[in-house]
């Protein structure tokens, strides 16, 4: 039985020593196919007769072979080799009796037929054309074994290999480059900073831990969505505890050839031993972590690039303080082996910020910039799901804006005009709408906005406007919770399809058509209806069936159904059931309030842009009046 298993092959692998026979073999091919010179040998008296007509430009004796060669004018050539392409030196070459006796042939040319290609006497011997013919070849494949020599001998050792090929290129920030970061400028993450304090402390006074007889933590897996401060957190872990700070990507070990990542692993570890006490921190740390394949092909490179990072983590000793952090936000990915105890042993969990974070991340940011009397709790209720990236990049948004209009500080407006742009865009002011869509744009958001209204459970309105975005919308209507919710009933769920409906609602109410801008709203109506089905158990059918299942959760999630394709009909059933329902209820709220519309229509027409409070006012003035 095979050591690899019964249904297991020997894979042939590719490496360095392949690539040179490759190269060797492309030198030798080069230089005997595409050879420009076209050459023929002809006799002395068609020798003799190209001479006398003056057909010859250039003339070469060799004296020690005796036979002589000539470079022919393009004419001549043509006609001799019957082609009218002609391709590098034309040549004709013959023997001769000897070298001497060639040179008084050639006085009597010139003097009887004015014969006067330049002629050159050659009396190189066999062995100096050998060496120029195979001189070159030879000496690109003792280049090349010299150099496969070297890689195999010093890639092994971690020393970086010839060229520096298998040295890792990670950035060191020591004491010449140190880390600024503190945990002062991680806002919105308290637990996270909790659980890598305990990695602080270590490094700061490792005996406090070691004279206990405990061990910390070889390694820490910080996962999240993107932009949620992963690497943040770890420059302010290094920054913290004033140590040695290695940073590298996960994709700077991916190579082409084989054992070059294995060989900047060696190298990083070594380079970190000779720093300790230090942080190693890999970003994206699935580009080499992934798990390894089942025999069914593969990258060769990066499962041993992973198994040589696993076995330096073994054999590392922590009591030296080499702590390993490392990022991702695919750990679903990841490889079991990577994850068990003794290599990643902490799992850090980095989620979106709630409503408190957002609040200290924006108060972070906003000391970076001037501002005036700001909102902060405004917006950070207007930005719910956001990240810590993305809140950084709407204050400085605000601060664009803030110069553009010509002041000299953020009021809280222009950190209200940067959500909109991350929500749906920049002001499209070239886009024109004519006065019957514009129209049509305004009932449609309105019937959004009383929907939403007259509805429970229900955000408040904060703005709605018809100036068209950059993101194809036409208008929209911006709702701003009053608090952080974490858990939705099937009541409030249903009541925002029902509210996603109310710009449909009110075209057809009103008009009695149906339009295109009702896209948006249609495909996230239908995708909260299907998770009410599938993902939240809030069909009456269906109980608590779990019909769906979710992967990489931090990048958007791919979402697939795990069912039979009768109960997946049947699923699309249950959903459009669900969207009728909340259509009818939404028709039935405009057709009992048409006063409301007409006058928010006129009102939101002739102003573009109106908040919450003036919209509640023309509701209630309406309201009192019934």
């Amino acid at each position: 039985m095979s050591p690899l298993g019964p249904n297991k092959k020997k894979r042939i692998r590719f490496n360095l020593y392949w690539m040179y026979a490759i190269i060797a073999l492309l030198l030798f091919g080069l230089y005997y196919a595409n050879d420009p010179s076209m050459s023929k040998e002809v006799n002395w008296s068609e020798f003799e007769k190209i001479a006398k007509e003056g057909g010859m430009t250039n003339v070469t004796v060799h004296a020690k072979k005796d036979y002589v060669e000539a470079q022919l004018n393009d004419s001549t050539a043509k006609a001799i080799f019957k082609t009218d392409k002609i391709t590098g030196k034309p040549i004709v070459y013959t023997n001769i009796p000897s070298g001497d006796s060639f040179a008084t042939t050639l006085e009597a040319w010139k003097k009887d037929y004015g014969f006067k290609a330049d002629v050159n006497y050659e009396n190189s011997s066999d062995l100096t054309n050998i060496l120029w013919t195979f001189g070159p070849i030879v000496f690109f494949i003792i280049f090349w074994i010299y150099l496969a020599r070297r890689m195999t001998n010093q890639g092994g050792g971690g020393g970086g290999g010839v060229f520096n090929v298998g040295k890792a290129k990670a950035q060191l920030f020591d004491k010449d480059g140190a880390v600024k970061v503190t945990f002062d400028d991680v806002a919105g993450l308290s637990e996270a900073k909790q659980e890598v304090e305990e990695i602080v402390e270590f490094l700061k006074n490792p005996s406090r831990y070691t004279d206990l007889g405990g061990k910390i933590p070889k390694g820490a897996l910080l996962v999240g969505p993107p932009g949620t401060g992963k690497t943040l957190l770890a420059k302010a872990v290094a920054g913290e505890a004033k140590v040695p700070f290695f940073a590298i990507s996960g994709s700077e070990f991916v190579q082409m050839f084989v054992g070059m990542g294995a060989a900047k692993v060696r190298d990083l570890f070594k380079q970190a031993g000779e720093k300790a006490p230090c942080i190693i921190f890999i970003d994206e740390i699935d580009a080499i972590g992934k798990r390894r394949d089942t025999g069914l092909g593969g990258n060769d490179e990066r499962e041993q690039t992973l198994n040589q990072l696993l076995t330096e983590m073994d054999g590392f000793d922590g009591r030296k303080g080499v702590v390993i952090l490392a990022a991702t936000n695919r750990p679903d990915s990841l490889d079991k082996a990577l994850l068990r105890p003794g290599r990643f042993d902490r799992r850090v969990q980095m989620e979106l910020p709630d409503l408190e974070g957002r609040k200290a991340i924006l108060e972070v940011h906003l000391k970076k910039v001037r501002h005036g009397n700001i909102d902060v709790d405004l917006v950070a209720r207007a930005t719910a799901g956001s990240s810590g990236a993305e809140l950084a990049n709407i204050v400085n948004e605000a601060a664009l804006r803030a110069v553009r209009m010509g002041r000299k500080q953020i009021t809280t407006a222009d950190l209200e005009e940067s959500v909109e742009t991350v929500i749906a865009g920049a002001q499209k002011k070239n886009k024109i709408l004519s006065d019957d869509e514009k129209k049509i744009v305004a009932y449609h958001e309105i019937g959004h906005a009383l929907v939403a209204a007259l509805q429970t459970h229900s955000a408040p309105i904060h703005k709605i406007t018809i100036i068209p975005r950059t993101s194809g919308a036409l208008g929209y209507t911006m709702q701003v919770d009053r608090g952080e919710q974490s858990l939705l009933s099937r009541e409030d769920l249903f009541n925002r399809i029902v509210t996603l409906t109310g710009g449909r609602s009110a075209e057809e109410v009103m008009f009695g058509i149906v339009t295109t801008g009702a896209s948006n709203d249609i495909e996230q109506a239908t995708k909260l209806a299907r998770a009410m089905v599938t993902r939240y158990g809030m069909s009456d059918r269906y109980d608590m069936m779990e019909l769906e299942t979710t992967s990489n959760a931090y990048l958007g999630g791919d979402n697939s159904l795990i069912c039979s394709p009768s109960t997946a009909a049947d699923i699309d059933k249950e959903v459009l059931h669900l969207i009728t329902s909340a259509h009818e209820k939404a028709k039935e709220m405009i057709k009992s309030h048409t006063e409301i519309m007409h006058r928010a229509a006129a009102y939101l027409t002739e102003r573009e842009t109106i908040t919450g409070d003036e919209f509640m006012k023309i509701v209630e003035e309406c309201t009192a009046k019934d």
